[in-house]
């Protein structure tokens, strides 16, 4: 628990297994289990205020269809919540069934208050939030590299090209397509609480503790997406 909630990357099973002297299946399941616990403990996480938004996407680099269509794409929701100075204060990533209107509908009644005020791109899935939010407000970004400095998604671009980078430069052969929500929480549950990292560990154990226990065989099933 000090090796992932402390290390300022993500940690691999591989690593896991170094530095506690034990088998590679055994660091598995003990980094699976504490990945759970996070997802569990963040998962009513409610954004209020600014929030900047944006879809996308894990995977998709091999063969087979490229773009939004590619069925080796995992996507998924990023958001960031902002202070009143300005800088990002919570995050939520949350893996969904693509980006149609009831998918980001369901997604939005679990992660923003209704005293939400969301900045998003001109993606039609989007277009939802005007009836479940205080204001939205779409932006047509287009496509390129102007479409990422557009000052009103400076973070959620920011936060996501961080995660990417931690994920791929951390985990070289992960079953994102089964586990994307476990390995989006982990990046979660750490920023959330990166503010007060000496009390994030006895925190961690706690939900532990209190978290229903998980049998060998649901730890390992795959997410119920298609």
């Amino acid at each position: 628990m000090h090796l992932l909630t402390q290390a300022k990357n993500n940690v691999s099973t591989l690593e896991l297994s170094r530095h506690l002297g034990v088998s590679y299946n055994t660091a598995w399941l003990i980094k699976h289990k504490l990945l759970q616990v996070m997802e569990e403990r963040e998962q009513n996480r409610e954004l209020i205020g600014r929030v900047e938004i944006d879809d996308a996407y894990f995977g998709g680099e091999h063969r087979g269809k490229r773009g939004r269509g590619s069925p080796n794409k995992v996507p998924f929701v990023a958001a960031v919540q902002t202070s009143d100075e300005g800088r990002p204060h919570l995050v939520r990533f949350d893996r969904v069934n693509g980006f149609t209107h009831d998918e980001i509908e369901r997604w939005a009644q679990q992660a923003l208050s209704a005293d939400t005020v969301v900045h998003s791109d001109g993606l039609s899935g989007f277009t939802v939030l005007s009836e479940m939010v205080d204001d939205h407000l779409p932006t047509i970004t287009g496509s390129g590299p102007a479409a990422v400095q557009l000052p009103q998604f400076k973070w959620v671009n920011t936060l996501l090209a961080n995660l990417k980078t931690a994920i791929t430069g951390t985990y070289h052969a992960i079953k994102f397509q089964k586990y994307a929500q476990r390995y989006l929480s982990e990046a979660q549950y750490r920023f959330n609480r990166r503010f007060d990292l000496s009390t994030i560990l006895s925190r961690l154990l706690r939900a532990a503790v209190t978290t229903k226990p998980k049998t060998l065989n649901v730890t390992r099933l795959a997410e119920l997406y298609t």
